[in-house]
């Protein structure tokens, strides 16, 4: 049986992949490990469709959790370099969650959509008994453009840079400090630094700034197995190499204060906001700097090379597997429930 989060490989190859219904030539792009969306053909045009559980977590506060939950799901359309545009969601609620806490929770998802240029088409909300926080749902974003906009997670070339945006876990930075201040064991002003990497976790604009700056031949987002694991992913599916150096690596205030305290690397852990980029090296610095526009930090950290693998300051990297920000999670959730071996 699979560690909690994604399931491995060998279980998504042996059971998912080998029955995925009809054979359908619109179809350009079906389930492919690394690849977090699919390409539909429509009358020449590509439609870019990508589905998400959603989370919606009360420690955040009901509108922000909305906000956040909807930037997790947009962020894999986005990588694509194809604007997501429509919204199909299903929400299946706790019992417990009240009408007022349900407005609140919308408020902040539908205004964040309308931030984007994202329409809400369909959906469905209800509740049911045996639903728990946090997952609540999921959701189905599209997005349309031509197929030579398309950018793929396994495009990278020999020769591109290496361009990251936002840096290592700034989701997993964020959220905790968020949910769980008084047990991470770090003090006030350290909390409320972390705290600020919540707004770090949007990642639409930062893809189509990025997109529109030069010739980007991959983009990635650094979910679950973190910068490490989708590294990993986005150089094994394009046959390459793919070497980094640690020290250019952008890291965002507070990061590594909490990560340290709980003992998880960054390199490893969720960080939906953190944007991966390999990029024609005529426009790396344009790229860089269409982010850093933004306000995201951003630097090239690296290059694309012949070869197979993640390395890092020369040293191969393995793909963490199981995500180690979801023990963490439990570590926490147990010692706020005031469980005396939590920690």
């Amino acid at each position: 049986m699979s560690d909690l989060g994604k399931i491995d490989r060998e279980l998504f190859d042996t059971v998912i992949y080998p029955e995925l219904g009809a054979d359908r030539e619109d179809v350009t792009l079906g389930p492919t490990h690394g690849i977090d969306f699919g390409v539909i053909d429509v009358d020449g045009k590509a439609l870019v469709t990508a589905t998400d559980p959603l989370s919606v977590l009360p420690g955040l506060g009901f509108e922000r959790a909305g906000r956040f939950a909807l930037d997790v799901v947009l962020a894999d359309v986005a990588v694509s370099g194809v604007p997501p545009s429509h919204l199909s969601v299903t929400f299946t609620l706790p019992p417990e969650m009240t009408d007022d806490e349900l407005a609140a929770m919308w408020h902040g998802f539908a205004g964040r959509a309308e931030e984007v240029g994202v329409s809400v088409v369909t959906g469905h909300t209800a509740r049911y008994s045996g639903v728990d926080y946090s997952w609540v749902g999921g959701a189905t974003v599209l997005g349309v453009g031509s197929h030579d906009d398309v950018v793929r997670p396994d495009g990278a070339r020999p020769g591109d840079k290496l361009v990251v945006g936002t840096g290592p876990a700034a989701e997993v930075t964020g959220l905790f400090a968020r949910l769980f201040p008084a047990q991470i064991g770090l003090s006030p002003d350290r909390i409320a630094t972390a705290q600020e990497r919540l707004a770090d976790t949007a990642l639409v604009e930062d893809a189509m700034a990025a997109a529109s700056a030069g010739n980007v031949t991959a983009m990635h987002d650094a979910t679950e197995g973190g910068i490490v694991g989708a590294f990993i992913e986005m150089a094994d599916g394009a046959g390459v190499r793919f070497d980094v150096d640690s020290d250019a690596m952008p890291v965002a205030d507070g990061v590594d204060a909490l990560c340290d305290a709980l003992d998880i690397d960054p390199w490893h852990v969720s960080s939906c906001g953190t944007l991966l980029a390999a990029v024609d090296p005529a426009d790396a610095d344009n790229v860089v700097s269409a982010l850093r526009d933004r306000g995201t930090p951003a630097a090239v950290v690296g290059e694309v090379s012949e070869g197979t693998g993640l390395y890092v300051d020369g040293t191969q990297r393995s793909h963490p597997g199981a995500d180690p920000s979801w023990e963490a999670f439990a570590r926490l959730q147990a010692a706020a429930d005031g469980d005396p071996n939590s920690r």
